[in-house]
């Protein structure tokens, strides 16, 4: 199966790979060129709440929102993924009404007013790979890709995305869907 890399691509982390920033892990890439990739992991939630990351943001105040980790790199930086169901010019379009941004105003507008499947995720740092890393890391097996659906995004419970993953390729793949998260800890 040839492995296409863009935006909109879900990354889905292959049985062997070791690396603990990206065991069985679901990446969201958001951007892929020339100068390498971008993407956000989108089923690792931390136990802390997005009001305790930018207390900043009035509206957020008394919510409940999970702060995700969206990988290794800029580790305090807060990125946040919106599904409208209008265009959103001031965002960067990652695939099927599903945008990259920070725009407190945004955010507001998704919480206040939401309309349609209006939704967001919040993530604390990103995954990113230099130019011709995230292409080297496919031919040696690391990544499986798949079109990307904005339901596992926004929906999904976290903690079953990249099981029912492997468990939907079926195949040499099934096996793994009920593989503990470290499976050298019991």
């Amino acid at each position: 199966m040839e492995a296409f890399l863009g935006k909109g691509v879900f990354l889905v982390a292959s049985p062997g790979l070791r690396d603990p920033n990206f065991r069985q892990t679901v990446v969201l890439l958001c951007e892929h060129g020339d100068e390498g990739a971008l993407g956000v992991v989108v089923n690792r939630p931390t136990a802390m709440l997005l009001s305790e990351a930018v207390p900043q943001v009035p509206v957020l105040e008394g919510q409940r929102h999970t702060l995700f980790s969206g990988g290794p790199v800029q580790p305090n930086q807060v990125m946040i993924l919106f599904r409208l169901s209008h265009e959103s010019e001031d965002q960067h379009h990652v695939f099927d009404g599903v945008y990259l941004g920070g725009d407190p105003g945004v955010l507001e507008q998704v919480l206040t007013r939401p309309s349609g499947t209006d939704a967001f995720r919040a993530y604390v740092g990103y995954s990113g790979w230099g130019p011709g890393q995230l292409e080297n890391e496919m031919k040696t097996g690391s990544w499986i890709t798949l079109p990307a659906d904005p339901t596992v995004v926004f929906e999904k419970d976290p903690a079953r995305i990249w099981p029912d993953i492997m468990r939907a390729l079926g195949g040499r793949y099934r096996v793994y869907a009920d593989m503990p998260p470290d499976p050298h800890m019991n």
